[in-house]
């Protein structure tokens, strides 16, 4: 009897998973021969197809979904992986910007179980973790299909991640800034250090704008000592936003020698600098010999979509923005966005969650000058900070805190009885709160896990 997709997530879910966990691992527990063993006891999966890998700390889920779809209005049969999901396991999974079905993911899961169990017995590297578990899968999948590319996002740093058996056709390193410090460094200079990781000998690697100049003059020894040619994206082009509303934006975009004019649904600044490096990775397939004509990048950006990120809605008469933001940096960026699309001249009713791990205190500060009031809440994720504390953080920095609430759904439901037509409910602070409010306002059946806390009745706690 087939394996149920329930099933499978059992099985899945019941590996070691660094994701989920509420301690933040050190380097000790992390290495490639592990993940290398299994994929060779798979039929070295992992080779054969041409690979444009891409970490970063923010903007390489979209930047994979730009590419992604250029490539895809090209013709080819594109392999997507990403981290995290938003709503179902199946998204990490993607072929196009389309996500496996579960009786694929059941399949693939009843496939690759015998090799997991070896690793785990016979490897002498101890049990086969979640996420690499999640990359041989898409491995495996994109072997299976006989795609024609597969774009791989990182998962966490670099160098040591699970996804760096890879031997790229170009790598992309989008915006680095301070994230899991506990396991990647506390400084720009190491957590970049890890991220060129992926540059690999004689392969491109393209480079989006960095805030940080330390993290430039990193990636640029570690490309000269690997004799990798780099493409600066903020030294090689230019771009200028034409125009912008809830719907998109159009902009024009020049550099290497070509320019072109392009319209994208995905909102932000951010997000023409994320454009740029995909166009830059493009414009390197091109020259490597794969055809991504002008008429495909046009077509790739009009037709993407990265759910979670800016995204702007009407709801029972309030105005609702989410943005997965989790770290100080991404955040003071929305908070600058946010003026140019909608209307602050009511207030902003914040709900707010962070991940243990990430700065709380810096997200709070960079929100404070928007005046909002705040409601804490808890994801369902088990890294979900206390709301009690957060709280506590946000009114030293003189946020109004109205309520804090142990669900998502609760919390944003609060929010919208609180608000009045003009004031906008702004949901932020990780891609957990973006998953679950986006969840309410789309009617999404969530996916709940055994082994995740449950879901609760909402415990609403006036401050």
């Amino acid at each position: 009897m087939p394996l149920s997709f329930e099933s499978a997530v059992a099985l899945a879910m019941g590996l070691t998973d660094f994701e989920r966990s509420t301690t933040s691992p050190g380097h000790s527990s992390f290495h490639l021969e592990r993940m290398t063993l299994l994929a060779d006891r798979l039929g070295g999966i992992h080779k054969g197809i041409p690979t444009v890998h891409v970490a970063g700390t923010k903007g390489k889920g979209s930047t994979s979904a730009m590419i992604t779809s250029m490539l895809s209005a090209e013709g080819y049969r594109v392999g997507l992986f990403t981290s995290p999901h938003l709503h179902s396991v199946v998204e990490r999974v993607r072929v196009g910007l389309d996500p496996i079905s579960k009786d694929e993911f059941a399949d693939l899961i009843e496939q690759l179980w015998p090799a997991v169990e070896w690793v785990g017995a016979e490897g002498g590297h101890n049990g086969v973790t979640f996420f690499e578990l999640m990359t041989a899968m898409a491995f495996q999948h994109y072997h299976n299909i006989k795609a024609d590319f597969q774009v791989i996002e990182v998962g966490l740093g670099g160098r040591l991640d699970s996804t760096n058996i890879v031997d790229p056709a170009v790598s992309v390193i989008t915006s680095i800034s301070l994230d899991h410090v506990a396991t990647l460094g506390d400084t720009i200079e190491q957590i970049a250090r890890e991220k060129a990781g992926i540059i690999k000998k004689g392969k491109p690697v393209i480079v989006a704008p960095q805030a940080e100049p330390d993290a430039l003059d990193v990636f640029r020894q570690v490309a000269r000592d690997a004799d990798a040619p780099i493409v600066e994206v903020q030294n090689s082009f230019n771009w200028q936003k034409e125009e912008s509303a809830l719907s998109g934006q159009s902009f024009t975009l020049a550099g290497l020698g070509r320019s072109y004019r392009l319209w994208t649904p995905l909102l932000g600044d951010y997000q023409l600098e994320n454009a740029a490096s995909a166009v830059a990775t493009a414009n390197t397939l091109n020259d490597a010999g794969f055809s991504v004509s002008e008429s495909s990048i046009v077509k790739g950006f009009k037709d993407v979509r990265w759910p979670g990120r800016l995204e702007a809605f009407e709801h029972k008469g309030r105005s609702v923005v989410v943005d997965g933001a989790h770290n100080p940096y991404s955040v003071t960026r929305l908070v600058k966005t946010l003026g140019e699309y909608v209307d602050l001249e009511g207030r902003v009713i914040l709900v707010f969650a962070a991940l243990g791990g990430h700065s709380a205190e810096g997200m709070l500060s960079a929100l404070a000058p928007l005046e909002p009031a705040a409601i804490i809440v808890r994801s369902r994720h088990p890294r979900s900070a206390d709301p009690t504390n957060a709280a506590e953080t946000a009114r030293k920095l003189g946020i109004e805190v109205a309520v804090t609430s142990d669900t998502v759904s609760g919390g944003f439901d609060q929010a919208i009885e609180m608000s009045e037509p003009g004031d906008l409910i702004l949901c932020t602070g990780s891609l957990s709160v973006a998953s679950e409010v986006l969840e309410e306002l789309r009617d999404i059946e969530p996916e709940i896990y055994p082994n995740l806390r449950p879901s609760t009745d909402s415990t609403l706690t006036p401050i």
